[in-house]
């Protein structure tokens, strides 16, 4: 997690430690308190432009006279330089006991003596000063949120990363988060996006990105940080699966960044190839794009984690060979623990999809020896999640607290000259009018509002009686409509009562029509797979033991012409129209994806199939999977198959049930597909209380249905 030190700094280790010592606070104070010493101002100007240099000038600075006279205030504002140039020049944090005694001071300075309660000193300079320690506060807490990350303390990392931002948000405005307050804050919501984005928490994260986005699109030094934002975006999109806003963000990160030659940029192609393959790019243009990208990668590690994402995209189409050889790269090159975590998981994936259950096993030793708990995760996210929640609730507090305050100064602003002015007329009027003339005023007054008065009762009764009039008229009409609509609502369930019944009734025959299907289609299935061709290949199959290694004339299984005739005059006979009913709804279908089909009705797998062809396995494989494709079937083969040969087993009384019984069925599937075009069978079943082979016949025999596309990318449509 954290940045570490190179053996080619050691003399850097040293002379930092001698920074330590030399800005350790000094006994005596020469000074005024929390008087910033100008040489250290000066370094931190320079840290925040180039901070290789002013790391260089504070190494020149802590071994000159003027380091041994610093006073407490600026002892602490250098050990925080020594931090912050440490962790911005890639350096382990060397003075961890003087940092957090920094951290202890600049939180006493802000809440000293001579502050208001709301934080502010009295005096224009005192409210500058606050302002200084406070962002000094934050920066406090950041750099030692750094320093606990480094040490792979995530939760206490969080706590200070959100302290830093609090500190911000309760000292300045919106307004006044500008130059290097902005930067600082991007810094924290970066930071704090990284972290949460490590333990998959994208929400948290992505609420960070985009206030680190908003950060960078309004303040112009941090331009150049707007793409990376975007790319860190983008991949919580990606972790949330939603690929369409995910592929927009890298998109948005790839056009603004200017330089092509780095690995954030390569990342971002390479994810962006991915998601698009995933939104159905083909695999052939996605592989071109990661292979010549890989081309100008030169770091070991970075090859290792391209290796891993070329991997994944072989391994997604099933060309498991090339996926080994690319996941094998990445496991043995990788240095980060949780990169080599997926290498090995990935390679168990592939043995054990090749059925090396050995190799399998291996790998999955090492993942459950180095993952760590899925319980101490849970407890790590959990406490996260407390401590955001807590930070967004403090914040949205602090926000609703502010917008009551300005509504009430904005009234005040308001009631207090209205009021003054009201005084004031009043004043006027007393001094310039006569007792007399207030009287006669007074009698006038009194004589207009008793007259108002008694207009008032007059038109106060005649709007009563015309306000019960109405109402009167308004309830009969009320009760007229509420018994016309009882009565229509009574019609209304008779009718649905009459045509459940009329339901039910068909329910109960086509119930009693499947059942007469079932022992249709188990009588004919055994009567064919009692066929001597049939007995004779399960028999050869079955006698001895099939891997996907071994070839058919090694076996001497290899079936002949005549007997692949056999068979499809087999089927011919016990499930008469089979060719027919497959290639009247696929007329592209050959001869051979006919003979493959015969083969599925035995119930034998792909590797005695393949040593029954005289083929290999993967050949086999392409074949089904091609197959597959013209069938348009998100599943396997074989249950498709065998639910055509069985809606072939209806007999003519169940056909002519079923006609009349299974519209309803029906026409419920092709309303379920237009309302949910991804709905998979599964779902029509739970719905329907159908099992999933009822729903995929009659899927089967819709010809207005068919599946577009391959997989969980693909969705229903019905041919109007």
């Amino acid at each position: 997690m954290g940045k570490h030190i190179g053996f080619t700094g050691l003399w850097l280790w040293v002379a930092l430690m001698a920074m330590v010592v030399g800005c350790s606070p000094s006994a005596q104070v020469d000074e005024p308190a929390e008087v910033a010493s100008e040489e250290l101002q000066a370094i931190d100007s320079l840290m925040w432009r180039q901070p290789d240099s002013a790391l260089a000038q504070l190494q020149r600075f802590v071994v000159s006279p003027e380091a041994d006279s610093l006073d407490v205030f600026n002892g602490h504002y250098c050990q925080l330089l020594i931090s912050e140039l440490l962790y911005k020049n890639y350096k382990q944090q060397s003075n961890r006991d003087d940092l957090l005694q920094a951290v202890g001071y600049f939180d006493s300075i802000v809440m000293a003596d001579g502050y208001k309660k709301d934080g502010r000193k009295a005096d224009a300079r005192g409210a500058s000063l606050q302002e200084r320690n406070v962002f000094l506060d934050a920066r406090a807490h950041y750099i030692n949120g750094a320093g606990f990350y480094e040490r792979n303390d995530v939760v206490n990392a969080c706590a200070e990363y959100l302290k830093a931002l609090e500190a911000m948000e309760e000292q300045f405005e919106e307004k006044e988060l500008t130059g290097k307050k902005a930067v600082f804050m991007f810094y924290a919501y970066n930071r704090l996006l990284e972290l949460f984005s490590a333990q998959f928490m994208m929400d948290p994260a992505l609420s960070c990105g985009e206030q680190a986005l908003a950060i960078c699109q309004h303040e112009p030094a941090l331009s150049n940080e707007i793409p990376n934002t975007y790319y860190h975006i983008g991949r919580q999109y990606d972790k949330k699966e939603e690929m369409v806003i995910a592929a927009r963000y890298y998109e948005l990160a790839k056009e603004g960044m200017s330089n092509t030659d780095n690995p954030i940029y390569r990342d971002v192609i390479y994810m962006k190839a991915l998601c698009d393959y995933q939104l159905g790019l083909g695999a052939e243009q996605t592989l071109n794009t990661m292979k010549q990208t890989l081309a100008n990668v030169q770091d070991e590690r970075e090859c290792a984690t391209r290796f891993l994402l070329i991997g994944s995209v072989f391994s997604e189409e099933g060309v498991y060979d090339s996926a080994l050889r690319y996941f094998e790269l990445a496991f043995k090159n990788e240095t980060d623990a949780t990169s080599k975590i997926r290498a090995a998981e990935s390679i168990r994936i592939v043995y054990d999809s090749l059925g090396d259950r050995e190799k399998a096993n291996e790998f999955m030793r090492y993942v459950t020896d180095h993952k760590e708990s899925e319980g101490e995760n849970k407890a790590l996210v959990s406490k996260l999640e407390d401590m955001f929640k807590d930070h967004i609730n403090q914040k949205q507090k602090k926000e609703a607290e502010e917008a009551r305050e300005k509504a009430v100064r904005k009234a005040m602003n308001i009631i207090i000259p209205v009021a003054i002015g009201a005084v004031l007329i009043i004043i006027v009027v007393a001094k310039l009018r006569s007792k007399k003339l207030l009287k006669e005023q007074q009698e006038k007054a009194d004589r207009v509002l008793g007259e108002a008065e008694q207009e008032h009762d007059k038109e106060l009764r005649l709007w009563q009686a015309e306000a019960d009039k109405t109402l009167e008229e308004t309830k009969k009409r009320h009760e007229s409509e509420m018994e016309a609509e009882r009565l229509t609502y009574q019609k209304e369930q008779e009718a649905l009562r009459q045509s459940l019944r009329q339901h039910e009734a068909r329910v109960n025959a086509l119930e009693t029509a499947l059942v007469q299907q079932c022992e249709e289609a188990e009588r004919r299935r055994e009567a064919f797979l009692k066929e001597p061709i049939c007995q004779r290949i399960l028999g050869q199959v079955r006698r001895k033991p099939i891997t996907t290694r071994e070839n058919a004339f090694e076996l001497g299984l290899a079936l002949k012409d005549e007997d692949f005739e056999q068979l499809r005059a087999a089927v011919e006979k016990h499930y008469s129209g089979f060719d027919y009913a497959l290639l009247s709804r696929y007329p592209d279908l050959k001869y051979g994806h006919l003979a493959l089909c015969h083969l599925h009705l035995l119930g034998i797998n792909e590797s005695e199939i393949a040593v029954l062809k005289n083929v290999s396995y993967s050949a086999i494989k392409k074949q089904n999977e091609s197959l597959q494709e013209k069938l348009e079937l998100k599943e396997g083969v074989a249950g498709y198959v065998l639910s055509v040969a069985e809606s072939l087993c209806v007999t003519q009384d169940v056909t002519q049930t079923k006609e009349t019984i299974e519209e309803d069925l029906d026409a419920w599937i092709v309303c379920q597909i237009k309302e949910n075009p991804k709905i998979t069978t599964e779902e029509l079943a739970k719905k329907s209380q159908k099992c999933v082979r009822t729903i995929k016949r009659h899927i089967a025999i819709m010809e207005h249905i068919r599946y577009v596309g391959s997989g969980y990318s693909g969705h229903w449509e019905v041919v109007e």
